[in-house]
């Protein structure tokens, strides 16, 4: 297939950032896309390069492909992630990944947690902090974690969101709001382990990839947080285990949970969904990725692909047969195939029948 990729590279937006030093953190690398084109070559498909914003929607109308393989996290509002699927739509363009809205609605933490939490999925205790919220009568018990209401890639998450009293909290939140300019989503921390869900396919065909768990090396569990600083030096502060070492009824429990919520908020082809222990010892939903990381070597859906006996050619590819199931695009190619092979045949030659 003739595939277009739809992406934001971090060097696009150098010249013009001046927000804060980790406002870049979730767009992708020249390796990324580099790794994306060979594996759909590999896989036998011809990827060309479309890009995003401006550039995107130029190319996409001056030579539509057949297919957009999107990672393109867009720019500047909460809906960022919707914008090129929003164009693809109009245009009717096919396209991998989630739709405008699943993409919309999950970038908000506190909405995506009210639709999974309405679908029996459980979360933590939380609460959105407006400018003149009051602490009062949220029903929050410390510690809380607090963090920006609708980033990605651990964006503004610290080692320091951990709050154990109002004062902090407030002041916490205050400066989140100050440098992020957007409302603070406060929930109750979960102090026990610690996973990421790998999941591919849309609905009643998805299925899990694997369970990761992340294990601290330099801080008590207790305390963990598996923020920005951790992930910038994963090598050093976390171990990743793939099976994890958990009993099997909590890592069903894992898979359960993440196709629930997964399936709860109308995702489509890949996704990763985050868990943690809670302070009840039951698992907790704290977020979902409807646009994981792909970098083959640093994120977290490659490496536990990787772990779990997967190729990052068969986990692309993997992506990539979903959206063409999902849209009927195996069955036209194969109808297409087989009328090329009956004009074929019925231009063959007197000679050529004999």
């Amino acid at each position: 297939m003739d595939i277009g990729l739809a992406y934001n590279l971090k060097s696009d937006f150098a010249v013009r950032h001046n927000g804060p030093e980790d406002q870049l953190e979730e767009y992708d690398s020249e390796t990324t896309v580099a790794a994306l084109e060979t594996a759909l070559r590999t896989l036998g498909h011809a990827p060309r390069r479309l890009g995003g914003g401006r550039t995107f929607l130029e190319t996409v109308l001056a030579q539509p492909p057949e297919l957009v393989f999107n990672i393109a996290e867009g720019f500047g509002t909460r809906s960022r992630e919707a914008h090129v699927p929003a164009v693809l739509e109009m245009l009717n363009i096919p396209f991998t990944h989630s739709d405008p809205l699943t993409l919309a609605l999950t970038l908000d933490k506190a909405m995506s947690k009210r639709i999974v939490a309405a679908a029996g999925v459980p979360t933590p205790a939380f609460a959105v902090l407006e400018d003149g919220t009051s602490v009062r009568g949220l029903g929050l018990s410390f510690p809380v974690l607090a963090k920006p209401l609708y980033e990605g890639s651990s964006i503004g998450i610290r080692n320091a969101s951990r709050l154990n009293s109002t004062p902090e909290l407030l002041a916490w939140a205050a400066r989140l709001r100050r440098t992020y300019r957007q409302p603070v989503l406060a929930e109750e921390f979960c102090p026990g382990p610690e996973f990421t869900v790998g999941v591919v396919g849309t609905g009643p065909a998805a299925r899990i990839v694997a369970v990761m768990e992340i294990v601290p090396r330099t801080r008590r569990l207790e305390e963990f947080i598996y923020g920005l600083e951790t992930k910038r030096n994963y090598r050093t502060e976390v171990e990743y285990h793939v099976p994890p070492r958990r009993p099997a009824r909590l890592m069903r429990a894992a898979e359960r949970i993440a196709l629930a919520a997964y399936r709860a908020l109308g995702c489509r082809d890949v996704g990763r969904v985050d868990l943690r222990v809670g302070r009840d010892g039951t698992l907790k939903f704290l977020e979902i990725n409807p646009l994981p990381g792909l970098h083959p070597v640093t994120s977290d859906l490659a490496i536990m692909a990787q772990r779990a006996g997967w190729s990052y050619t068969e986990l692309v590819g993997a992506i990539v047969d979903s959206a063409r199931a999902r849209l009927g695009l195996l069955d036209r190619e194969g109808r297409e195939r087989r009328r090329g092979n009956r004009k074929a045949r019925g231009k063959r030659t007197p000679e050529a029948k004999s």
